[in-house]
């Protein structure tokens, strides 16, 4: 999977409308905190995990996973995680450029809402 790729499929909405409840951009800083707030929870949970199966088993310690230092492929691997992670985090503001662009469409809800209001 290329980057872009990887970037775009991070970065997938679902169809619709976003609905707002507080002010606009309070909702996106809102959104982009807690995307991070998840991804962050997620991981120390995986992390803490590994650590600890690691060392139960007598594979690894604590202190070795805290020298561990990246062979170049593994560092690309992560500089590609990084790039998906920051997506993912910040893709409200993706959704709202796109949104923007797509000012001029009509949206399957407004065809539907003002079918609706005419019967």
């Amino acid at each position: 999977m290329s980057i872009a790729e990887a970037i775009a499929e991070a970065g997938a909405k679902p169809a619709g409308k976003r609905p707002f409840f507080l002010d606009t951009e309070i909702e996106t800083v809102l959104a982009i905190t807690m995307a991070v707030v998840q991804e962050l929870a997620v991981s120390r949970q995986r992390i803490d995990t590994l650590e600890r199966l690691l060392e139960q088993q007598g594979v690894l310690t604590r202190g070795e996973i805290e020298t561990y230092s990246p062979d170049p492929q593994a560092a690309v691997e992560r500089a590609l995680a990084t790039q998906e992670y920051i997506a993912r985090v910040l893709r409200i503001i993706q959704q709202r450029n796109e949104a923007n662009q797509m000012a001029g469409e009509i949206a399957s809800e407004d065809v539907a809402d003002e079918i609706g209001a005419e019967a």
